[in-house]
């Protein structure tokens, strides 16, 4: 169990400071009917003071109602202090979209006038579950540090490069998951043809053609490929629907020996556990790391996306903090709103903290002048 924590008064106050200047929380906890008559939680302030303290916080509903009357916030028992949480998912969920609206895009940190930015889920789990419960989608931007949209679903919310709208001079980056024709095609639509992706491939993942419309077989073409660390394209199309297709650069880079064991380990283990026969095909695809682009060669050589591939480990430290530091993991609620109550205060406090971490590494270390 983690340890349970409230911010100080002073504290706190220097935690509001950081949310939007036209933030008004009291209007906004009125139009989401968060508050309603104001009899026992009277401000938008008071409220989210309450869900930050009974989710990051690590308050349980009853510390959190013995806490808000010795602070003064207001006199509640325990199944008023949930009444009012489940009430608030929708205020606590627009707070969260304004610190995501009022993040700046970052600059270009790999290429000059690109926007880098990085797609990846984590899941959550209720009390005594063994699935994936919750999902929280994410897109860290690289130049800001920090993320630039959240998005909470329930588990069967799929992982897709569609969650984050693009914008212009953005690469986004994701991993295998990710890598399906028709979101591909329409991330590129909504970015008006401004915006690029970086995406690994499954070896089956996309019905792929040649440039001259014949099908091509993706293990086919690994296996005419020379046995060197050096990385190697091919300009292909995957179909999205029927007359539509999406080119992609393909960049193909022979893994080390001791880099193809884990994978093939893995599925290995996985066909067993299944008790299912493994593709040969997987086994061999195993062996190479496969990205797909919508880069152009001139300009964004295969090296260089190799290398911005490689910064995705980035959005999965973020997560990991989110669960290691903020404890997001460690959901108590079985309900629907108490999840949601408990998980939105999690991911504000995020946003806040990269913030503050923004500030700490723009002012230290100060260097002589």
């Amino acid at each position: 169990m983690h340890n349970t924590a409230s911010p100080h008064t002073d504290e706190f106050s220097a935690l509001l400071a950081r949310l939007p200047a036209d933030l008004d929380l009291d209007q906004l906890a009125i139009e989401h009917k968060a508050i309603q008559r104001g009899r026992k939680i009277k401000t938008g302030t008071a409220l989210l003071r309450l869900a930050l303290a009974h989710g990051p916080g690590g308050l349980s509903l009853r510390d959190a109602a013995g806490w808000a009357g010795m602070l003064g916030l207001s006199s509640l028992s325990n199944p008023a202090v949930k009444y009012r949480l489940d009430k608030a998912v929708d205020f606590l969920k627009a707070i969260m979209e304004r610190l995501l609206a009022a993040k700046s895009a970052s600059q270009g940190l790999h290429w000059p006038g690109r926007t880098i930015r990085l797609a990846d889920g984590t899941c959550i789990s209720k009390p005594g579950s063994k699935g994936t419960d919750w999902r929280v989608h994410g897109v860290f931007d690289l130049g800001t540090g920090g993320f630039s949209n959240l998005e909470l679903t329930d588990g069967k919310g799929a992982e897709t490069l569609t969650r984050g709208a693009p914008v212009a001079g953005e690469v986004r980056i994701a991993d295998r998951f990710y890598g399906r024709a028709k979101a591909w095609h329409r991330f590129l639509q909504h970015s008006g043809g401004k915006a690029d992706l970086i995406v690994r491939m499954k070896w089956n993942g996309f019905h792929l053609t040649s440039k001259d419309g014949a099908a091509f077989d993706l293990i086919d073409h690994l296996k005419t490929l020379p046995d060197d660390p050096v990385a190697h394209e091919i300009d292909v199309r995957a179909t999205v629907s029927r007359g539509v297709t999406v080119p992609i650069r393909l960049i193909i880079l022979r893994k080390t020996p001791e880099a193809t064991q884990a994978p093939r380990k893995t599925l290995r283990t996985q066909a067993s556990r299944k008790q299912k026969t493994l593709d040969p095909r997987s086994l061999a695809a195993a062996e190479f790391l496969i990205l797909g682009t919508s880069l152009p060669a001139e300009g964004y050589p295969a090296a260089e996306v190799l290398a911005a591939y490689r910064l995705r480990w980035q959005i999965e430290l973020a997560f990991k903090r989110l669960k290691s530091l903020l404890h997001i993991d460690k959901l108590p609620a079985r309900t629907d709103l108490g999840a949601r109550s408990w998980l939105y205060p999690h991911l504000i406090l995020a946003l806040l903290c990269d913030d503050l971490s923004q500030d700490f590494l723009e002012s230290f270390p100060s260097g002589p002048v």
